[in-house]
């Protein structure tokens, strides 16, 4: 039987550590995961979604502030674990820590490495209008997702994913190849591969300024970024002023002129011009403070005019 440390924190990783628990050859010997913090409105201190399947399964729970600290490693030796399965933790772990297990940190990384290698790989996929994701199971070394490969999965992106949707999926795709990478890493049945170095590409962790539109750029990318700026940061525009998280698709039949920004008051809809002559239908708005309404409550609301353009300040 593999004696396995879980270490990992969203929603993301929890595919996984179900997926290890209802399997007869491994034990998990413990969880680590990022300390309880306030979330919502509320700001209320809640569990992350790992903790809460650990707690239900009697699992020893870890919640390090640091992951560097030396009880950190005291623990990792006296359990002495075949391996360290990590997904999504929330640190980096430093290279003090990954000769412990005997098979090393196996990680499972949401993306077709060398490609999008960092803190968004999700994300930027979607943002990048990428039709394939994938799926990779990998031995954790010192640098940022640069350790040899062990198995990859790829899966279609469909057009319309969300990111939620996407990690949805990835993780479910992730659960069993995990199991599969752990139990051939084992039998010795996996020739780990090294990474194309050369072919790699990033996904910087987002930040609330990579939500502000660009109106310049064609209806496509700006969906895109709709898509897969989802659920945070959102993307945005101003509006006389005002803040105003918007969501839209392109539409391909349709053609305007007018400077990037300009609001196209239609029969049934509310369009917006964007860059290379595109334009995108808007479906909701929700200012700041305010509830989400449909495109037609903003328009009747806000008594819009033809011409007048979001990004205005």
């Amino acid at each position: 039987m593999m004696r396995i440390v879980f270490c990992g924190t969203p929603s993301f990783a929890v595919p996984t550590l179900k997926h290890l628990l209802a399997q007869k050859e491994f034990e998990i010997l413990a969880v680590i995961t990022q300390p309880d913090r306030p979330r919502g409105r509320g700001q209320e201190v809640t569990f992350s979604p790992v903790k809460e399947v650990a707690v239900a399964a009697n699992l020893p729970v870890h919640q390090p502030q640091k992951i560097r600290a030396p009880e950190v490693q005291e623990l990792l030796q006296s359990l002495a674990p075949d391996c360290v399965v990590i997904i999504a933790y929330g640190q980096i772990i430093p290279s003090t820590l990954l000769p412990i297990p005997k098979l090393g940190w196996i990680n499972l990384h949401a993306s077709l490495l060398p490609k999008y290698r960092g803190a968004a790989p999700i994300n930027w996929a979607v943002v990048n209008g990428e039709s394939k994701s994938g799926i990779t199971t990998m031995r954790i070394d010192a640098g940022m997702d640069t350790g040899d490969m062990l198995l990859q999965r790829e899966i279609e992106i469909a057009p319309a994913w969300t990111t939620p949707e996407l990690a949805e999926q990835l993780a479910l795709v992730g659960a069993p190849l995990m199991t599969e990478t752990l139990l051939r890493l084992n039998a010795g049945t996996i020739k780990p591969q090294p990474q194309d170095h050369s072919q790699a590409t990033y996904a910087p962790i987002l930040k609330k300024e990579d939500g502000r539109i660009d109106w310049s750029m064609a209806s496509r990318e700006i969906y895109n970024r709709m898509r897969g700026f989802a659920p945070w940061p959102g993307t945005y525009s101003s509006f006389r002023g005002q803040a105003c998280h918007l969501w839209g698709e392109p539409v391909l039949e349709e053609k305007s002129d007018a400077v990037p920004g300009t609001i196209l008051l239609k029969k049934n809809e509310l369009q917006i011009a964007c860059g290379n002559a595109t334009v995108l239908r808007l479906r909701a708005v929700k200012l700041d403070g305010r509830n989400q309404v449909s495109a037609a409550e903003f328009a009747n609301g806000a008594r819009l005019k033809n011409g007048e353009r979001f990004g205005d300040s």
